[in-house]
């Protein structure tokens, strides 16, 4: 595998493959009727796990790709949690028999921008209308720049077992090119009292690509994580999509760092990590090799949903809150994407479902054999179409081109019908994941580099 071809994939605009089909393939001819309808559906001994979206920031970090939106004031958040519990009452209404939760987790935006008493009100009205397992992973989003003590303390008390804090890059020219002024100091502040108050589950999520970045400062952003003494890292590259985010165009082309400066960054914050006894899970996770996501890497059992590399395997995903999506038995539903369309459909008593996706046979084979490869950088076709009842030659027929290509370039490797994903590729395993997706190039759809 020559360094020009490595440049050559990693340039590629692909999926993150976090669903599948992904979600600009969602169409509103799906909408809350199919949704109360589904809810219905799902069995009784279908595990369950809780997503809930809080769009809010104190200020617009300018790399963001998220779905969120700033408020100085406390007011819009408040109505916005209202809607939430009214949310929760509506789906579990629907749902009918009480399912077992397996996780829950919390994401923006900045879900520490409600009250504590509204984070703690949430977490008893899902206890009170769906039974939570002892064990349940609870996990939150956290800017430690707006991390309050009475904050902290509601998240111990409400039973939260992770914390991800967001970091980016420690580099103080990046982080006033980006709009994300956040110095170690109040990083490592968050990290001590969060761990003090019984939250001794903490990951740091890392960013490369961004302007002004260069190899030197991945590096020291890297060593200054480490220093943290996080169980996990989550390394994402910067996405530049200016069309789909105008906050973006803050940036000039021109300081954004090429694509193969941006694998140079990639692949420093790799080495550091790895050097530090961090294990590389999938694409873009790190992990110590006893915390769980290591132990299902090696043990075959890894996931990948929208909030990345998991452990969670609950075969329902209820989604709460604007934009939030859910996938279900039948297929995926995603909440309308703004606030005030969201608010205004929980106020007049139904289910925001913006738009969604009806599963075919032939998503779920797919889906399954992208997130193995995903997460195994491999794939047994003749497995995959066995549990599936499929045939394994019209899956490789439609991949064979793309597989081939592959091969040739040292990328994968095909031996009858199992695929692999080279150790010295495994960071262009979008591209391998990529061969399976039927829908790969229709629409107007804009991805990010593969690397």
């Amino acid at each position: 595998m020559t360094p020009d071809v490595v440049l050559r994939y990693a340039d590629r605009l692909l999926p993150r493959y976090t669903s599948y089909p992904t979600a600009p393939h969602f169409t509103p001819a799906i909408g809350a009727d199919d949704y109360t309808t589904w809810l219905a559906t799902v069995p009784e001994i279908a595990s369950l796990s809780l997503y809930f979206h809080v769009p809010f920031c104190r200020s617009m970090c300018w790399y963001c790709g998220c779905h969120t939106s700033v408020t100085r004031r406390d007011g819009p958040i408040a109505r916005y949690m209202d809607a939430l519990r009214e949310e929760v009452i509506l789906v579990a209404r629907q749902l009918g028999n009480k399912r077992g939760v397996t996780h829950i987790h919390f994401g923006g935006g900045t879900p520490t921008l409600m009250h504590p008493e509204d984070f703690l009100g949430l977490m008893e009205l899902a206890h009170a209308h769906f039974p939570i397992a002892a064990e349940a992973e609870i996990a939150i989003e956290i800017d430690p720049r707006t991390l309050t003590p009475e904050m902290i303390a509601a998240l111990a008390s409400g039973g939260v077992t992770r914390a991800s804090l967001g970091v980016q890059s420690f580099d103080e020219k990046v982080q006033r090119t980006i709009n994300r002024v956040q110095t170690f100091g109040q990083t490592a502040w968050a990290a001590e009292s969060l761990r003090l108050a019984g939250i001794r589950v903490l990951n740091l999520d890392l960013l490369y690509g961004l302007p002004e970045q260069t190899v030197s400062s991945c590096r020291q952003t890297a060593e200054q994580a480490l220093a943290l003494m996080p169980d996990r890292l989550a390394v994402f590259g910067y996405a530049h999509v200016p069309s789909f985010k105008p906050h973006q165009r803050k940036f000039m082309t021109a300081i954004l760092p090429d694509g193969p400066e941006r694998h140079a960054q990639a692949e420093e914050i790799a080495a550091t990590l790895e050097a530090a006894g961090y294990e590389r899970i999938g694409l873009d996770h790190y992990a110590r090799p006893q915390d769980p996501l290591a132990v299902a890497a090696k043990a075959g059992t890894l996931r990948r949903n929208f909030q990345g590399y998991t452990t969670d395997s609950a075969e329902v995903l209820i989604g709460f809150g604007a934009s939030s999506i859910g996938r279900l038995p039948t297929g995926f539903v995603q909440n309308a994407v703004t606030t005030s369309d969201y608010l205004r459909a929980i106020k007049a008593g139904a289910l925001a479902t913006g738009k969604g996706y009806r599963f075919t046979a032939e998503d779920r084979l797919r889906a399954a054999v992208i997130e193995r490869v995903m997460c195994d950088y491999a794939v047994d076709l003749d497995a995959m179409c066995q549990a599936y009842d499929a045939d394994p030659d019209a899956l490789l027929a439609t991949a064979a081109p793309m597989i081939d290509m592959l091969v040739a370039d040292g990328i994968a490797e095909r031996q009858f019908r199992t695929i692999r994903v080279r150790h010295e590729a495994r960071p262009l395993v979008r591209a391998v994941a990529a061969a399976f997706d039927q829908f790969l190039g229709q629409g107007s759809a804009r991805h990010a580099r593969a690397v």
